[in-house]
């Protein structure tokens, strides 16, 4: 059982799906306890806020614990909106008012790629970071990673593929949003599946030792 710290189900579908061949029952924290902790993220980056909820899910259930904590960065913004993407426009907001809020925050900027008020030039990439925590291997610390996809932010929202802010992310080295990607291209390019590729050896690693420590137990019995 993999336990993952997300309400987010978008993110919870994706990881699903990049994870399907490994021998896991992938389930989201709030779907295995009544009333799951609630961790309060104020880490300064995302790796803060990654191992804070895969610590609290695995304290909470003495599970085998993924999150995930990604975003946005856009340059010319200093890196806005980064750990506080999805709560950009306001603590409660949509997809769609985050993705106007950023659109808004751009207006009138001067690109500084093309050096024209062109929001399509603006430089910004996803960022994803897993932290996996197993209670029972590696002293129960956090195994962290990351993912990273470069791109750059389209003047309206284009696709009606993923969530968050894809339909405004023109993915680099294409002319297509995040949003009008297909699901397996997506699966192949984005900073979640990147960082799912480096978090698989660890991952694979846990799964082989978890399995020694079952075979001891049982010769021993």
């Amino acid at each position: 059982m993999l336990v993952v710290a997300t309400t987010n189900r978008g993110k919870l579908d994706e990881l699903r799906a990049l994870l399907a061949d490994l021998p896991l029952d992938i389930t989201a924290l709030s779907d295995r306890l009544r009333d799951p902790p609630r961790t309060l993220e104020d880490g300064a980056t995302f790796a803060e806020n990654a191992a804070k909820k895969a610590r609290a899910a695995a304290d909470a259930t003495a599970m085998l614990a993924l999150a995930d904590d990604s975003g946005l960065e856009v340059d010319a913004l200093g890196g806005r909106p980064g750990v506080h993407s999805a709560r950009f426009a306001h603590e409660r907001a949509s997809d769609a008012e985050n993705n106007a809020a950023l659109l808004a925050a751009l207006e009138g900027l001067t690109d500084p790629i093309v050096g024209a008020s062109e929001i399509p030039g603006f430089a910004a990439r996803f960022r994803c970071v897993l932290a996996l925590i197993d209670p029972f291997t590696g002293d129960g610390q956090p195994r962290i990673v990351e993912g990273v996809c470069e791109g750059t932010i389209a003047r309206t929202p284009r696709g009606s593929g993923g969530f968050g802010y894809d339909p405004v992310f023109v993915v680099s080295g294409t002319n297509r949003t995040m949003a009008e990607l297909d699901p397996e291209e997506k699966r192949r390019i984005s900073h979640r599946a990147r960082a799912v590729a480096a978090l698989r050896p660890i991952l694979e690693e846990v799964l082989r030792k978890r399995a020694e420590q079952v075979a001891r137990v049982m010769s021993a019995g």
